[in-house]
């Protein structure tokens, strides 16, 4: 294996998938990079979150391969598949946390599943730590989902998604529902943990501030397929009609003025400081 293939973490190839007469995708390729936020986005029905499930193995694609670590997920033995589950740690829509469930309790739900015999002590300490890891008190573990605010569900579920250590992490609109500022907030989360943790992000979103502030490449699902990935001003120097509509938008245009603006002021601050 080159060493530019040990650096491609997800490889998607000729990704079919229908529901009925209903044809989703047809033909989707992608690479995910090690170490990269990968966002991906698309208009409503083009498949964003059924990719994400083709690639995790709740949904079996029609036809095509996804590999993940190299591993062929479609065709691995279930051995060879829970060693690869190990490795990742998702956040679905609107955190999914178990309501009957504590936070501390549901970040243990995957040791209990992959390490049935950690100790009780052992289980409440590493939940104790990845509570602290994504910035929650340390009282939120014995709370339930319902007592906390839309932003700490979804830090709790980032917490469960943390739980075994993974490499790899799926994100499927992890802002939706946050006002600005806990958009923000979770934005440089999720930098700050890739950065600490060296993990890769698959990132599912339509948050135009998310996908300008912390995303390396974006990959744009049209047509039922991959029509482009690159940074954004890759894909606005193409001829896409939707490509052009989304970004260059008003919205995309003040996202991109927003990100301009703090760069500016790092830059500005960073001058000082050294004046």
């Amino acid at each position: 294996m080159s060493e530019e293939e040990r650096d491609i973490v997800i490889s998607v190839r000729g990704l079919r998938n229908s529901f009925g007469d209903q044809l989703i995708h047809d033909g989707v390729d992608l690479d995910v990079r090690r170490g990269e936020i990968l966002g991906v986005v698309g208009g409503s029905g083009t498949g964003k979150s059924v990719l994400m499930r083709s690639i995790i193995g709740l949904q079996r694609p029609d036809a095509g391969e996804v590999e993940v670590f190299g591993v062929p997920m479609l065709s691995a033995s279930e051995a060879a598949q829970q060693s690869v589950r190990k490795r990742w740690g998702i956040l679905f829509q609107g955190a999914a946390l178990f309501s009957t469930l504590t936070v501390a309790e549901n970040i243990q739900v995957p040791l209990r599943e992959f390490y049935p015999r950690l100790s009780e002590r052992m289980l409440d300490e590493i939940a104790a730590y990845k509570i602290v890891m994504v910035g929650l008190p340390p009282d939120a573990g014995p709370k339930f989902p319902a007592e906390l605010s839309g932003g700490m569900r979804k830090r709790a579920g980032i917490a469960r998604a943390l739980a075994l250590d993974p490499e790899l992490l799926f994100l499927d609109e992890p802002t939706a529902g946050l006002d600005p500022i806990g958009a923000a907030a979770f934005d440089q989360l999720t930098v700050d943990l890739r950065d600490r943790l060296g993990l890769t992000v698959f990132l599912i979103t339509h948050d135009l501030d998310t996908l300008y502030t912390i995303c390396d490449r974006v990959a744009v699902l049209a047509d039922r397929k991959v029509v482009a990935i690159g940074t954004i001003p890759e894909l606005l120097a193409l001829d896409h009609e939707w490509i052009q509509e989304y970004f260059g938008g008003p919205r995309g245009r003040a996202a991109e003025e927003a990100v301009e603006e703090a760069e500016a002021r790092a830059e500005a601050a960073e001058g000082n400081s050294k004046g």
